[in-house]
């Protein structure tokens, strides 16, 4: 059996030493840095994670927007540690999409209990989140495509794209919203989503020249057909958090 991959993502250097080596200790496969643009950079080219352990109060920007961004990208349970103890932090925390919330500073044993219980939910779901799209089956765990029982290679930036787009539930996205959630960094053509959802076709579709998956909204965007979205609703009825 793997390893779980945990990201840390921690600015005090001593503290993050301390959870990466701890985890080193329980058997996790730990990646770890002290910048959001490191973690975002990681997260695009890492396909197995477990769990997320994110500092809520980095000071390069807000951990909670990072983590808004991480609940459309992966389908992975986030930890976030903070100094903040006020009831409405932890309100705000847990509403931006962690899975739990520990308040700094904290006992190594409550540390442990709290990730072992966030890796059994997520070995408890891994299988649960397969999502069947007419030939296609899309695993948002581990962001893999595959058809037929074969593999359909996506790239990182084309699979946050796809995702993004199941998350919207057929909502017609603008390029300026895809590029605002897709993207690990800022982007300024809008033509760059067109390009990708062409090469999406070209992987996903049937025929590339009548799109059946990804539909065009002339002057507006792109949204996902109906049947694509009943397969995303179907998952996320069973699990309330997967459209957070």
């Amino acid at each position: 059996m793997s390893k779980p991959v945990v990201l840390v993502v921690e600015a005090n250097a001593h503290l993050r030493s301390l959870i990466t080596w701890n985890l080193g200790q329980q058997g996790c496969d730990c990646e770890h840095t002290d910048t959001l643009l490191a973690a975002r950079q990681w997260l695009q080219q890492q396909s197995r994670l477990g769990l997320v352990i994110l500092d809520a109060d980095l000071g390069e920007g807000s951990g909670l927007e990072f983590c808004r961004w991480l609940r459309g990208q992966r389908s992975v349970p986030v930890l976030l540690l903070s100094a903040r103890n006020r009831e409405p932090d932890i309100v705000q925390g847990l509403d931006a999409g962690a899975d739990d919330y520990l308040v700094k500073p904290f006992g190594l044993q409550e540390f442990q209990a709290r990730v072992r219980a966030l890796l059994r939910r997520q070995n408890a779901r891994s299988g649960e989140h397969l999502l069947q799209l007419r030939d296609l089956t899309v695993d948002p765990v581990q962001r893999r495509v595959s058809r037929g029982g074969q593999t359909v290679d996506l790239t990182p930036q084309e699979f946050s794209l796809l995702y993004v787009l199941l998350q919207a539930g057929g909502e017609t996205l603008t390029r300026v919203e895809l590029l605002e959630r897709a993207w690990p960094d800022r982007v300024d053509n809008p033509r760059t989503v067109d390009t990708h959802v062409l090469s999406l076709r070209k992987k996903l579709e049937t025929d590339p020249q009548a799109p059946q998956l990804i539909v065009t909204v002339r002057a507006v965007g792109y949204r996902l057909s109906g049947e694509a979205t009943d397969a995303w609703g179907q998952e996320a009825a069973g699990n309330p958090r997967a459209r957070s």
